[in-house]
């Protein structure tokens, strides 16, 4: 039996992906769950994890290929199985508004006969379609050929039966005259236009299509965080460093739990509907050299405070590490981004599509507060939520903010299992 190792979809606008290196040869043993390939997103290098223990005994896709997800990039087999011809690759599966995306299920049975690449799968386009249409490129690249002012015709294709690829246009980009290079180790002069990187033309993408599409709201709450901080130090008194709580982890606990009892805010807009995700996935903004990433930790409900903080810690040294897992990645449904570390005090986040809501906090620092007519000095927390209009109105997402509120100004409530 042959189990299928498949290119995935690591977000709702991926498309594609390119296979950096493969970690393993073919012959080689792989365990479940253990990291046999790399490829690349505009965003990170991720590790592909085998799904079944085994051999690689077919290797699909070579290192520096592009290719649409979904496709079969390799196959492994049963320990001592015979290993045999994988199935072709598939067309390229878009993924859902949710990040989420079926994989094919494993290959079983004979052996397929020939298919068509999968990068030519497809309903072909008219004759009578524009130049540009009939020219075969990945999406990725005709987005990266209109964004740079390229003639797609002009670009000589390096992918199957010469299908411009994305590396084609990046290589076109670089070939094309900028002017006068400036001598290395001098600034250049201001006005001097700058090539944006892959990740920061990623998010310019994100938040502009987020911006123009989803009609935002905001609302900004004090949070009392004395409990919150007292808890906390006695709870990292006797953790080890693994184990130590953050602020970040009790607001990804608190909200978690409240979007449980809140589904509409951990909702996506899709097509007219309100489509409600029965996971609770938290992405957790990680600020990187060139931009944010936004790894997910998956149904962040159901784990204690203890867990959450192995595992946000843990997320973050890979996203930081630029080794992050294809798990990691992908079907996120609420987004937390801090900036209290930088001393932010309060600041406004643009949500991450398809998501309803992404939660910004500040910094927690000692104010005045007014309590029961006297004024003492609390540590207090700004938290502001950022809402998509056509998924909650203001009253929905004023009970969610006041529940969070609540539980972070009541956090024993967040060790109970």
């Amino acid at each position: 039996m042959a189990t299928n190792v498949i290119l995935p979809s690591l977000g709702f606008d991926m498309t594609e992906g390119t296979l950096s290196r493969w970690l393993k040869k073919e012959g080689d043993r792989v365990e479940k769950g253990e990291a046999i390939a790399e490829i690349e997103t505009e965003k990170a290098t991720v590790e592909i994890a085998a799904a079944v223990s085994g051999v690689l005994a077919g290797i699909i896709v070579t290192a520096g290929q592009t290719v649409p997800t979904g496709t079969v990039i390799g196959t492994i087999v049963d320990a001592g199985g015979k290993p045999r011809e994988a199935e072709a690759p598939p067309a390229a599966t878009v993924s859902s508004p949710g990040g989420a995306q079926a994989p094919p299920s494993a290959a079983q049975g004979s052996t397929p006969g020939p298919a068509e690449p999968a990068a030519t799968q497809g309903v072909r386009k008219s004759e009578t379609a524009p130049v540009e249409d009939r020219i075969k490129a990945s999406p990725v690249a005709r987005r990266m050929a209109r964004d740079a002012g390229i003639d797609l015709a002009s670009i000589q294709g390096s992918g199957p039966d010469g299908r411009v690829m994305e590396r084609d246009v990046r290589a076109a980009i670089d070939s094309k005259p900028t002017g006068p290079a400036h001598p290395e180790g001098t600034a250049p002069q201001p006005g001097t236009p700058a090539r944006l990187s892959k990740m920061r033309q990623a998010i310019a993408r994100r938040m502009a299509e987020s911006k123009a599409t989803a009609p935002h709201f905001y609302m900004t709450v004090d949070v009392n965080m004395d409990e919150a901080m007292r808890v906390r130090e006695q709870m990292n008194r006797f953790a080890s460093d693994t184990a130590k709580i953050s602020i970040n982890d009790m607001i990804v606990s608190a909200t978690a739990r409240t979007l449980a009892k809140f589904p509409t805010m951990n909702a996506s807009y899709r097509d007219g509907n309100l489509v409600e995700h029965s996971q609770i996935n938290i992405g957790i903004a990680v600020a990187l050299e060139d931009g944010l990433i936004s790894p997910v930790l998956r149904d962040a409900d159901r784990k204690s405070l203890k867990t959450i903080a192995e595992e946000s810690k843990a997320l973050s040294e890979r996203a930081r590490a630029g080794r992050l897992r294809s798990e990691d990645l992908g079907s996120g449904t609420f987004t937390i981004s801090n900036l209290g570390m930088f001393e932010v005090n309060e600041f406004i986040a643009i949500i991450n599509p398809p998501e309803a809501a992404i939660l910004a906090v500040g910094a927690v620092i000692p104010r005045p507060v007014a309590v029961d007519g006297e004024v003492r000095v609390a540590f207090q927390m700004k938290a502001t939520l950022s809402v998509d209009h056509r998924v909650a109105d203001g009253a929905q997402a004023g009970r969610f903010l006041r529940e969070v509120r609540r539980r972070l100004e009541n956090p024993v409530a967040l060790l109970a299992d």
